[in-house]
Order: C-alpha cells, then sequence, then structure tokens
C-alpha cells in the first residue's frame, strides 16, 4: 500500500473515532451505530454486547462529554482491509463533573461503506494506579 492510501485510511480512522465520541456524548441513537460493522462486538466493564444491544446500552450510560485522543493504528501488513488500534479517553459526567480515565482496544474493518470499528474494549485507569475493564455487570439486565 502506497503512503498516499495509507494516510487516506488514517485520516479516515481518527475520524471514525472521532464521530464515535461526538455521536456517543450527543445520545445520537440512530447514527451511533453507523461507525460499527453489522457483526461488531463493544466490551465494557468485562461484559460483551452485539450490535442490537448497543442503542439500550446507550441509552442506560450517564450523560457526560467523551473526549479522546487520535487513535494509535496498527495496520495488518497481510490484510488490508484490517487494522488496530488504541485510543484514549476522559468521560466527564454532566451533572457531577466526575471524569473517567481511560482507553480502548479496537479492531477496524474495512467495509463497502469505508473503515468501521468491529470491536471495541474498555479499559479503566483507576485513582489507586491500577487498570481494569471496571466491575463485570450487565447495565441492561433487570435490577435485582
Amino acid at each position: 500500500m502506497d503512503d498516499t492510501n495509507r494516510t487516506a485510511d488514517l485520516v479516515e480512522l481518527h475520524a471514525l473515532c472521532a464521530r464515535y465520541m461526538a455521536l456517543t456524548s450527543q445520545f445520537v441513537q440512530d447514527r451511533w451505530l453507523e461507525v460499527f460493522t453489522p457483526d461488531a462486538e463493544y466490551n465494557a466493564f468485562g461484559t460483551p454486547f452485539t450490535l442490537e444491544r448497543f442503542p439500550a446500552l446507550l441509552e442506560a450510560a450517564p450523560r457526560g462529554q467523551f473526549i479522546g485522543n487520535m487513535p494509535v493504528v496498527d495496520f495488518d501488513p497481510d490484510d488490508a482491509a484490517v487494522a488496530a488500534g488504541m485510543q484514549h479517553f476522559v468521560f466527564i459526567d454532566q451533572t457531577t463533573h466526575a471524569m473517567r480515565l481511560g482507553w480502548y482496544r479496537d479492531e477496524y474493518r474495512r467495509t463497502a461503506d469505508g473503515w468501521r470499528i468491529h470491536r471495541r474494549t474498555t479499559t479503566f485507569m483507576r485513582k489507586h494506579g491500577g487498570f481494569d475493564s471496571g466491575v463485570q455487570h450487565d447495565p441492561l439486565a433487570p435490577a435485582g
């Protein structure tokens, strides 16, 4: 792959991750799914979620602002339609201004509609200096 195509792919992937942050912060559910492949998996709090559960997961999340850096992207040398990335983020709760720090580990796939997130896994940076995926739970499960 030549440098021009690689640069275009990086720009598209950076825009994709920025769009995720903007749509998530603004709770734009009808467009939020555009950033994912149809068979995507989002792993939050140690629990994997499939695409059909994403709108409810977003609805259950606290309101606030996601701010992320451009992802660091590694392209698969054997498959031009596959890449992996890591994107650090900060989430600021709208009502309390409490922050969550962490990063996403991503797998990207090039589709007929452009690059999309195929898998996204969240890791949180804790005040005690450790890292984890949060307390495993399903925020969409009935309370009880």
